[in-house]
This record gives C-alpha cells, structure tokens and sequence, in this order.
C-alpha cells in the first residue's frame, strides 16, 4: 500500500503550519474537490472558516455536492492566499496551501460554533444581536467539517529568497 499523502518536492518552497494556518484563516475562499458523479473531478469554490484546527463550510442538504460527500468524504481543500503576477519574470508569486481531509456532518455545539465562527469572519461588523439571531435561527443550512488530515504550504520561491534576503 502506498502511502497517501506524498512529501513535497520542492521543500524549499514549503510553508511551516503556521504559516500556512494563516493563510487558511484570513483566506475568503477556496476550492472543494472531491469525487463527483460517474468518478469525475468534482471542484467548488465555496467559502468556509477555518476554526479549531479544521475547514467548515455551509451547504444545503441535498444536491450534487452533498451526494458526492456521502458517497466518498475524501477531499481536498485549496486556498490561494496571494497571486502576483510578475510579468517580466513570466511567473507569479504566490502562496497556497492545499488540505486533505475527511468530511462530516457538524451537530450539535460543534454545529453552532462553526456556524458562529463563519458569521464572524464574513459579517463581523454586524451587531452582536443580528449575529447572535442569524447564528442560533438558521435551522436549514447544514454545516460541514473537514478534518484535517494532511496539510502542505507552498510559496513562489521568488518570496523564499526575498525573505531571505529581508532577515539578513
């Protein structure tokens, strides 16, 4: 059996977790991919919190997302943090991060702190109270985690070397 999760190649380039945590947290969106229909590539942006060491995004109950879920909940979770396109060098720096995990359904607490934690990060400058209502009064949306199971940052060398450079 091999392994599941490969080293990465260029290790030079390679984010340490806190770094790469960071990314996931001011990040507003990534990209879900999992195993659609007939075994086909399946991968939606979505926007999700990372919170507690795991990545939780809202989804309605039923379609082809959440049937791809129950049918197999191995995925992967991509979050670009910067993309800077550096047209004389024909690149751009950039930085990452890519997880593999499980899903499941969040309950209970756990449920109401995720759904709390995503009404933070994108209405933050709401009232207390509206918060506090759209949290506990959303009945329908189901709340997913993931987790984590492997992680791996990774930035445009370009940004290695000029860090370097920086701490000199």
């Amino acid at each position: 059996m091999t392994e599941p999760f490969r080293e990465m190649r260029r290790k030079k380039q390679m984010l340490e977790k806190p770094a790469a945590e960071e990314i996931l947290m001011q990040a507003s969106s990534g990209v879900l991919s999992c195993r659609g229909d007939g075994d086909w590539p399946y991968g939606v942006p979505l926007n999700y919190v990372y919170h507690e060491g795991r990545i939780y995004f809202h989804s309605a109950a039923s379609g082809h997302r959440m049937d791809s879920l129950r049918r197999d909940p191995r995925v992967s979770f991509t979050v670009v943090g910067e993309d800077r396109i550096v047209s004389g060098e024909y690149t751009s720096y950039f930085r990452s991060v890519i997880v593999f995990g499980k899903t499941r359904v969040a309950e209970g607490d756990e449920r109401l702190e995720a759904l709390g934690a995503l009404v933070e990060k994108y209405s933050g400058d709401r009232p207390p109270e509206e918060k506090h209502s759209q949290t506990h009064n959303c009945r329908q949306a189901l709340l997913v985690a993931i987790d984590v199971e492997h992680m791996t940052g990774k930035e445009a060398i370009e940004l290695v070397r000029a860090a370097r450079k920086e701490n000199e």
